[in-house]
């Protein structure tokens, strides 16, 4: 019973993080990359966050 406390109070602030009710909304990003050079072809992923001057971003190289 706690865990599913847990679960719905960690929903309850993704979605209101999500929304903007605390603030401005958290805005998700995504990117990628597909190149073609000397080396062949390569490619790239990622994903971020942005909420007001704070951003994260994570990717990785295909």
């Amino acid at each position: 019973m706690k865990r599913m406390v847990g679960i719905l109070a960690l929903t309850a602030m993704a979605g209101l993080a999500g929304c903007g009710a605390d603030g401005d909304p958290i805005r998700p990003t995504a990117k990628a990359n597909v190149g073609v050079g000397d080396r062949g072809v390569n490619g790239s992923v990622g994903a971020g966050w942005i909420r007001g001057n704070v951003s994260m971003h994570v990717g990785t190289t295909l």
